[in-house]
């Protein structure tokens, strides 16, 4: 049980970081400007879906993404086949097949810098409270990677508090979109978190049923799990 705990809270960690996506903000000029223009981007969609692969350290994983204002989440892996995660505006449900395992966790609605509160409007003042903003070279569009003819802006966050879950991230947005296509993140233990989105779909007026989870009959519930010691 200690060994599930301890790899849903990653898992809630990358939960938690995706949901606040839409909280970015919007405008070009200076790089918090345009911070602040990518998050009134994310501000007029009702909702999106996108695929996201990732990897932490060795790890890997693929899922198909879907939000919905104002906090709904959903994560349908693709790699781990059937992993789900899923946030309904109150309740977090992991589901790891194999362990065949279903974790519930309640999140409080309570303000502050961490949980569910940063899938709100308010987590945009929340980031930028809490990190600073810069280019990483400059406001014009430069390539994803070495070689890559996919241009982006990439902007650097550096936590300012040692409370932070990442030391810093670089974000790289599509300048035509506004949309976020790569985040790169360092981890306070030094792994590397790297979140690549793609095949975006925007205002498809996903349904509420979606983040309705029916959990398998024959899986093992634990609730509250982030409180096990």
């Amino acid at each position: 049980m200690d060994f599930l705990v301890s790899k849903c809270k990653k898992i809630v960690i990358v939960a938690i970081f995706l949901a606040c996506f839409p909280c970015f903000s919007q405008e070009i000029m200076t790089a918090a400007t345009f911070f602040q223009s990518v998050s009134e981007k994310y501000g007029t969609l009702t909702d999106f879906e996108a695929t996201m692969h990732m990897s932490i350290g060795d790890d890997s994983m693929s899922a198909r993404m879907s939000f919905k204002r104002p906090n709904l989440l959903r994560l349908d892996f693709s790699d781990p086949e059937t992993q789900t995660i899923v946030f309904n505006g109150e309740t977090l449900t992991i589901y790891l097949p194999q362990h065949r395992t279903i974790l519930n966790q309640t999140v409080e609605k309570s303000g502050g810098s961490g949980g569910m509160s940063l899938a709100t409007p308010q987590g945009l003042v929340l980031m930028s409270r809490y990190y600073t903003i810069a280019y990483e070279v400059g406001q014009d569009p430069i390539p994803l990677e070495e070689g890559s003819e996919e241009q982006v802006i990439k902007l650097v966050l550096t936590r300012r508090t040692r409370s932070e879950s990442f030391r810093s991230m670089v974000v790289s947005v599509t300048p035509a979109s506004k949309m976020i296509r790569r985040i790169v993140a360092e981890a306070t233990d030094g792994r590397k978190h790297v979140y690549n989105f793609s095949n975006y779909k925007l205002n498809s007026g996903i349904p509420d049923m979606r983040f309705v989870y029916d959990a398998p009959a024959s899986a093992n519930n634990y609730n509250n799990f982030l409180s096990t010691n």
